[in-house]
């Protein structure tokens, strides 16, 4: 479903916003899922002729929908703002306006982090004085396959010094070796929850160690408090929290359960949130991975303003899918490079 734009204008703001569907390269297998597409959401946000650029992307685990996006985004009312600039406060009120809903938040405020950078004339890693020469390598992501298809992916991703690998089923040991049959880069292993016991998930941590996996996301239920803390005491490689770690909220209770968080946009109603998890994170001295849904270059290149902030990037959510209507962020020998545009520093095609 790619509807036309719907229009909604407020005081000195006009927000449009239309359902568009992202098509996969390949089936993307999880431990608890698979599919093919994925559902975003658009959207634009008008100030004095000037507009801003957003997105929500809604994989069927995180419970929103475009439907659900799109009645959120009616309910959004900025005829109180004279200013884009009043950041923080806009934000707390769409934030207000129900409860979760963080994708539709974030779609709102990626656009307006978008239109503020191009009122400033600056990309956002600029204003907030970061440098992009400090983005550590995205990783690429292997989903859980056959080995021949696992083999053809890989060879795909010749160009990237990391891998990120999709376990958690009965098929975890064949996937790391058909993979370290054709490439010895580093791998960091995503296992969604998939790992039910602690010990055995001790046992695995070291084996994948052996095999030069750098870290472990999200292994275990994240309601296993103890158990992820136990395996994080226990693990030769550092822990992430992923479905555990959702909001700024969160960072403080992980801390002990896991080595560091992963920090998406989608999850955490986008940039201004996400930065602040991050320097909290620091402040706690945990890691620190910046990941993505799959998502156009849109969301993606939001993303990548704070990257120079994190320890692991996994940034290749536009180069899963074959219909990006957006130039932004790319990736040049596995590394992300950054546009010298302003805003979020995207272009539509």
């Amino acid at each position: 479903m790619n509807a036309t734009w719907e229009t909604k204008k407020m005081g000195k703001f006009t927000l449009r916003f239309r359902p568009y569907t992202l098509e996969l390269r390949h089936v993307f297998t999880v431990a608890s899922f698979s599919r093919s597409t994925t559902p975003v959401v658009l959207t634009e946000l008008e100030y004095e002729g000037v507009v801003g650029y957003g997105e929500a992307s809604m994989p069927p685990y995180l419970g929103e929908s475009q439907d659900s996006v799109c009645d959120f985004l009616r309910k959004v009312d900025l005829s109180g703002f004279d200013s884009p600039f009043q950041t923080a406060e806009i934000l707390h009120t769409v934030d207000l306006i129900a409860a979760k809903n963080t994708a539709a938040k974030a779609a709102l405020d990626i656009a307006l982090h978008d239109l503020l950078g191009k009122l400033m004339q600056q990309p956002f890693y600029k204003i907030w004085g970061l440098n992009p020469d400090l983005i550590p390598p995205t990783s690429y992501t292997i989903g859980i396959d056959t080995e021949e298809m696992i083999r053809k992916k890989v060879a795909e991703a010749s160009q990237f010094k990391i891998l990120k690998v999709k376990l958690g089923l009965d098929t975890d040991k064949m996937i790391i070796d058909t993979i370290r049959s054709v490439t010895d880069v580093p791998l960091c292993a995503d296992v969604n929850q998939g790992w039910k016991n602690k010990e055995e998930a001790v046992e695995m941590a070291h084996w994948l160690h052996e095999r030069n996996v750098v870290f472990l996301e999200q292994p275990m239920p994240k309601e296993m408090m103890d158990e992820n803390a136990y395996l994080t005491e226990h693990s030769p490689i550092p822990t992430i929290a992923d479905e555990a770690c959702q909001r700024l909220a969160d960072v403080t209770k992980l801390q002990g359960v896991y080595t560091g968080i992963n920090i998406k946009l989608m999850k955490c109603t986008g940039m201004r949130e996400a930065k602040q998890m991050a320097e909290l994170a620091r402040a706690l001295d945990m890691k620190v991975m910046l990941g993505c849904m799959t998502e156009t270059s849109c969301a993606i290149s939001a993303a990548a303003q704070l990257a120079p902030l994190v320890d692991w990037a996994d940034l290749d959510g536009a180069l899963l899918i074959g219909n990006d209507i957006f130039d932004g962020m790319y990736v040049e020998d596995g590394l992300c490079k950054l546009p010298n545009r302003p805003g979020i520093g995207i272009l539509k095609n």
